[in-house]
Order: structure tokens, then sequence, then C-alpha cells
């Protein structure tokens, strides 16, 4: 049995496209979806349409896109702009990997810092403890330059 997304409530719609009705009024603030004209002394229907805009704008975030990214998305949305939404993601790729460059390294600093600690004997001070108490020296070191600070 098929879902009847037309002439929804804010609530029903909330609920179809799987976000809050906070969610729904979010985005119509940030101009990522419309807000449909609210008839004299009636209440605001949504259909389809804005169920499968949510659901994009959803599956666009688990893809790491930030909201400005979206609407720039949704711009290009009628699917002939091929070229410019793989500008957007090509941006997006380079920045992801960037991430997994900066999260390998911290990766190896916390690698060193919990070795050092189980390697500790005696009554020295943590190795763990005493790198953060240190911190920046920690953050640089796990960024791989001082500069970045």
């Amino acid at each position: 049995m098929q879902a009847d997304f037309e002439n929804l409530t804010i609530g029903a719609f909330a609920k179809a496209a799987g976000v809050s009705v906070e969610t729904i009024r979010f985005y119509q603030r940030k101009g990522l979806l419309p807000e449909p004209v609210k008839p004299y002394g009636g209440i605001r229907r949504y259909g389809e349409a804005d169920v499968t805009r949510v659901r994009f704008v959803k599956s666009a975030q688990r893809l790491g896109f930030s909201l400005n990214e979206i609407a720039e998305l949704l711009q290009l949305e009628d699917g002939t702009h091929c070229e410019e939404a793989s500008g957007l993601a090509e941006h997006k790729l380079k920045d992801v990997r960037e991430k997994m460059i900066d999260l390998a390294r911290l990766e190896a600093v916390l690698f060193e810092l919990v070795c050092a600690c189980r390697a500790r004997k005696g009554s020295v001070s943590c190795p763990l403890i005493a790198s953060l108490q240190e911190g920046a020296k920690l953050v640089a070191s796990a960024r791989g330059s001082h500069d970045r600070v």
C-alpha cells in the first residue's frame, strides 16, 4: 500500500519525511523548503514534492554536504546541470579526503599515547594526561604542523 503524500499537515509531512516539525521549520527558514501559502482561516498543506525535497536534503547531509552546499544542489536538482553538481561533489570529496588525512594523524597520535600509557612503569605521570595538559603540542602533532594550531 503506497502512502498518500498529498494534502499533508506539517505534522504528517514531518512524519512522512522522517524528520521533526522543527526540522521542517528550520529548512523553511534556511530557504531549503518553500513554505506553502496558508489559506485564510486554514492550515498549510504539503505534498509529495515536499517530502521528496526533504529526503533529498537529508540524503545530501548524510554525504557530508553543508546546508549552503545543499541549497546549491537544490538549484541544480532538475538533473540538467550534471557538470556543476559534479564540481560540488568533487569539492566535497576533496574535503573528505583532507579530513581522513587529519583523522589518520589523530589516530597515530592517540595510538602512541595509549601505547605510552600501557608501557609506563612506577609512579611516572600518565603520558596521556601530560600531553593533554600541554594541549597545543598534541594538537599540532596530530595535525602535522605547528602553524595550523
